[in-house]
């Protein structure tokens, strides 16, 4: 069983920047694949990035490629989603998820523990 809980949501101005966190608790999260994944109202729930504790390799959804950057601070047990150049369509909930797999999955159906996520708001 793993725990995850974002936090750094908030309201910015179109251009802005914003960083979420998520902490990870549990056992064996470091074989897990980390992503985030962002859903707005009457949307699916769209794939952000992807990331593995143990390498650096990233992969991003195409509207953020450019812009949104994802690391690993393994001795915290956390996930950065680094978000620049923010735009409105940038609004929605995001959600950090882990994957039990060693795949770079961008299907959110392949993850098995979401947090409760955190609203991210841009305004023009």
């Amino acid at each position: 069983q793993l725990y995850l809980a974002e936090s750094g949501g908030g309201m910015v101005q179109a251009g802005g920047s914003l960083t979420l966190s998520c902490v990870v608790s549990g056992r064996g999260f470091g074989g897990y694949t980390m992503g985030w994944f962002r859903q707005a109202p009457g949307k699916e729930r769209e794939f952000v990035a992807v990331i593995r504790w143990t390498r650096a390799i990233a992969y991003f959804g195409d509207s953020v490629k450019g812009r949104f950057t994802i690391s690993t601070e393994n001795d915290k047990n956390t996930v950065h989603l680094q978000m620049n150049s923010l735009k409105p369509e940038d609004s929605a909930v995001y959600y950090c998820a882990a994957a039990q797999t060693t795949a770079y999955s961008n299907n959110p159906r392949e993850y098995n523990y979401w947090g409760q996520g955190t609203q991210v708001t841009v305004s023009s």
